[in-house]
Protein backbone atom coordinates (compact mmCIF):
# COMPACT_ATOMS: atom_id res chain seq x y z
CA UNK A 1 0.00 0.00 0.00
CA UNK A 2 1.43 3.40 -0.91
CA UNK A 3 2.07 6.00 1.17
CA UNK A 4 -0.66 8.24 -0.50
CA UNK A 5 -3.35 5.62 -0.34
CA UNK A 6 -2.06 5.53 3.80
CA UNK A 7 -2.75 9.08 4.76
CA UNK A 8 -5.99 8.78 3.22
CA UNK A 9 -7.42 6.50 5.27
CA UNK A 10 -6.22 7.90 8.52
CA UNK A 11 -7.93 10.85 7.15
CA UNK A 12 -11.25 9.36 6.81
CA UNK A 13 -10.97 7.57 10.07
CA UNK A 14 -10.61 10.96 11.80
CA UNK A 15 -13.20 12.75 9.63
CA UNK A 16 -15.58 9.86 10.55
CA UNK A 17 -14.36 9.58 14.53
CA UNK A 18 -15.48 13.68 14.16
CA UNK A 19 -18.61 13.22 12.57
CA UNK A 20 -19.64 10.81 15.14
CA UNK A 21 -18.60 13.12 18.21
CA UNK A 22 -20.41 15.68 16.82
CA UNK A 23 -23.72 13.64 16.46
CA UNK A 24 -23.67 12.41 19.93
CA UNK A 25 -23.31 16.20 21.52
CA UNK A 26 -25.99 17.32 19.32
CA UNK A 27 -28.20 14.04 20.77
CA UNK A 28 -27.07 15.44 24.38
CA UNK A 29 -28.21 18.85 23.39
CA UNK A 30 -31.28 17.86 22.09
CA UNK A 31 -31.54 15.89 25.46
CA UNK A 32 -30.64 18.58 27.91
CA UNK A 33 -32.18 21.64 26.55
CA UNK A 34 -35.02 20.20 24.30
CA UNK A 35 -36.74 21.40 21.25
CA UNK A 36 -37.19 25.36 20.41
CA UNK A 37 -41.12 25.39 20.81
CA UNK A 38 -42.63 28.27 17.75
CA UNK A 39 -46.00 29.51 18.61
CA UNK A 40 -47.67 31.64 15.59
CA UNK A 41 -50.54 33.84 15.98
CA UNK A 42 -53.15 33.66 13.92
CA UNK A 43 -53.55 37.90 14.44
CA UNK A 44 -56.27 39.83 16.48
CA UNK A 45 -59.11 39.22 14.26
CA UNK A 46 -61.46 38.12 17.04
CA UNK A 47 -65.25 37.78 16.98
CA UNK A 48 -66.94 39.69 20.14
CA UNK A 49 -68.06 37.39 22.93
CA UNK A 50 -71.42 36.41 23.40
CA UNK A 51 -72.97 36.52 27.02
CA UNK A 52 -73.03 32.70 27.21
CA UNK A 53 -69.29 32.11 25.72
CA UNK A 54 -68.34 34.99 28.58
CA UNK A 55 -69.67 32.99 31.04
CA UNK A 56 -68.25 29.43 30.12
CA UNK A 57 -65.24 31.15 30.08
CA UNK A 58 -65.90 31.96 33.53
CA UNK A 59 -66.70 28.45 34.47
CA UNK A 60 -62.83 27.13 33.03
CA UNK A 61 -59.83 26.34 35.10
CA UNK A 62 -57.58 29.34 35.27
CA UNK A 63 -55.06 27.42 37.13
CA UNK A 64 -52.75 24.19 37.28
CA UNK A 65 -52.42 22.75 40.58
CA UNK A 66 -49.79 20.36 42.11
CA UNK A 67 -51.73 18.24 44.40
CA UNK A 68 -49.42 15.12 45.15
CA UNK A 69 -45.47 14.68 44.66
CA UNK A 70 -42.64 16.55 45.10
CA UNK A 71 -43.81 19.85 43.96
CA UNK A 72 -47.04 19.76 45.90
CA UNK A 73 -48.95 23.29 46.70
CA UNK A 74 -47.52 24.84 43.03
CA UNK A 75 -49.56 26.59 41.00
CA UNK A 76 -49.19 27.50 37.15
CA UNK A 77 -51.59 30.18 35.57
CA UNK A 78 -53.60 28.36 32.36
CA UNK A 79 -52.27 30.58 29.76
CA UNK A 80 -53.95 30.51 25.71
CA UNK A 81 -50.82 29.48 24.55
CA UNK A 82 -50.45 26.67 26.18
CA UNK A 83 -48.97 24.74 29.16
CA UNK A 84 -45.71 22.76 28.54
CA UNK A 85 -44.75 20.25 31.63
CA UNK A 86 -42.06 18.16 31.86
CA UNK A 87 -38.37 17.84 33.51
CA UNK A 88 -36.68 20.13 30.85
CA UNK A 89 -36.13 24.26 31.63
CA UNK A 90 -38.10 25.19 28.82
CA UNK A 91 -41.35 23.80 30.55
CA UNK A 92 -43.66 25.99 32.32
CA UNK A 93 -43.86 23.42 35.19
CA UNK A 94 -41.06 21.81 35.60
CA UNK A 95 -41.02 18.53 37.41
CA UNK A 96 -38.57 16.57 39.67
CA UNK A 97 -40.16 13.49 39.23
CA UNK A 98 -38.25 10.82 38.34
CA UNK A 99 -40.66 8.90 36.16
CA UNK A 100 -41.76 12.59 33.56
CA UNK A 101 -40.39 13.10 30.32
CA UNK A 102 -38.21 15.87 29.12
CA UNK A 103 -41.30 17.56 27.18
CA UNK A 104 -44.01 14.93 29.00
CA UNK A 105 -47.78 16.75 28.38
CA UNK A 106 -49.06 19.80 26.50
CA UNK A 107 -52.12 21.22 28.17
CA UNK A 108 -53.98 23.62 25.37
CA UNK A 109 -57.36 25.71 25.28
CA UNK A 110 -59.66 23.78 22.86
CA UNK A 111 -63.24 26.14 21.89
CA UNK A 112 -65.09 24.79 24.52
CA UNK A 113 -62.82 23.54 26.74
CA UNK A 114 -58.81 22.15 27.62
CA UNK A 115 -57.25 19.48 26.11
CA UNK A 116 -53.63 17.56 26.81
CA UNK A 117 -51.61 15.68 24.62
CA UNK A 118 -49.26 13.13 25.92
CA UNK A 119 -45.89 14.05 23.67
CA UNK A 120 -44.39 10.77 23.58
CA UNK A 121 -43.79 10.11 26.94
CA UNK A 122 -41.58 7.35 28.00
CA UNK A 123 -44.18 6.31 30.91
CA UNK A 124 -47.35 7.63 29.77
CA UNK A 125 -49.91 9.95 31.47
CA UNK A 126 -52.87 9.53 33.46
CA UNK A 127 -56.25 11.76 33.30
CA UNK A 128 -59.09 10.43 35.74
CA UNK A 129 -57.12 7.12 36.15
CA UNK A 130 -57.04 6.65 32.28
CA UNK A 131 -53.96 6.03 29.87
CA UNK A 132 -54.35 9.29 27.58
CA UNK A 133 -52.29 10.08 23.91
CA UNK A 134 -53.65 13.44 22.11
CA UNK A 135 -57.11 15.55 22.38
CA UNK A 136 -58.03 14.26 25.94
CA UNK A 137 -60.63 16.36 27.08
CA UNK A 138 -59.87 18.21 30.59
CA UNK A 139 -62.72 18.87 32.73
CA UNK A 140 -62.36 20.76 35.50
CA UNK A 141 -61.09 19.35 39.13
CA UNK A 142 -59.15 16.62 36.23
CA UNK A 143 -56.84 14.64 37.83
CA UNK A 144 -53.53 14.28 35.48
CA UNK A 145 -50.82 11.55 36.76
CA UNK A 146 -47.24 12.01 35.54
CA UNK A 147 -45.33 9.34 37.65
CA UNK A 148 -45.87 10.64 41.18
CA UNK A 149 -47.14 13.22 40.58
CA UNK A 150 -50.92 14.31 39.90
CA UNK A 151 -51.95 17.97 38.33
CA UNK A 152 -55.85 19.24 38.91
CA UNK A 153 -57.15 21.84 36.81
CA UNK A 154 -58.58 24.61 38.84
CA UNK A 155 -60.56 28.01 38.78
Amino acid sequence: MGELTLNLLRLGVVVLLWAFVVAVVGALRGDLYGTRVLTRNAGPTRKPESRSERKQRRNNPTHLVVTEGRLRGTSVPLHEAGVLVGRNPECSLVLTDDYASGRHLRIYPGSDAWYADDLRSTNGTEVNGARIGTGARLDPGAQIRIGQTVLELRR
